[in-house]
């Protein structure tokens, strides 16, 4: 669970975020890695967070989600250059899929084309032609139409459990302020400044 002051801060930088005008508050880079170790790293948008973690939505099949599945550990970085003249979130931690319930709830929320581009879309594969993807669109279009789009069966959630969380504050000179907040084996959290 993150303490109350860690998620306090992260939740006044987000509100923060929303009211400098930053263009997506909940854009995030995620960074995972594959049975190598090799790393990767692409932007997707926070749905949910609070002091169980932070959340979001994938197929389990693409590259992330099977990267996460083998390696149930990945790091999030928030950048809100809006913000107090520059602010970044770093997290670290440990994942898991979301509930099913979850998953389904969230789904049910989304705009309908993009529950149908959750069935069309077979993520991270090979596409030979646009016009093989728009086929598949069209496809779910007629198969759901007239009732709800279910959530697909391999298109789910993820949940990241901090570990790690720092809050970088940009200053003059690249002098910046770094607020770090560390949970260890026993569940205990500590905080200690860093050197720019």
């Amino acid at each position: 669970m993150l303490p109350t002051d860690i998620l306090n801060t992260f939740e006044a930088l987000f509100a923060e975020a929303q009211a400098a005008g930053e263009p997506d508050r909940t854009a995030m880079t995620v960074a995972t890695v594959d049975a190598e170790g090799r790393p990767s790293a692409r932007i997707v948008l926070l749905k949910a967070h609070d002091a169980n973690g932070f959340v979001f939505y994938t197929h389990l099949d693409g590259r992330k989600g099977r990267e996460l599945q083998g390696n149930p550990q990945a790091a999030l970085l928030f950048h809100w250059p809006k913000v107090r003249g520059g602010v970044q979130v770093r997290i670290e931690g440990e994942v898991e899929v979301v509930s099913a319930a979850e998953a389904d709830d969230y789904f049910a929320s989304r705009p309908r084309g993009s529950q149908i581009g959750a069935w069309a879309s077979r993520q991270s594969e090979s596409l030979d032609a646009r016009e093989t993807f728009e086929a598949r669109l069209a496809r779910f279009e007629a198969e759901f139409e007239g009732r709800e789009v279910p959530r697909p069966p391999r298109w789910s959630g993820f949940r990241l459990r901090p570990r790690v969380v720092e809050f970088w504050y940009a200053a003059n000179f690249r002098l910046h302020e770094r607020q770090l907040h560390e949970r260890d084996a026993d569940g205990r959290w500590t905080q200690r400044m860093l050197y720019p």
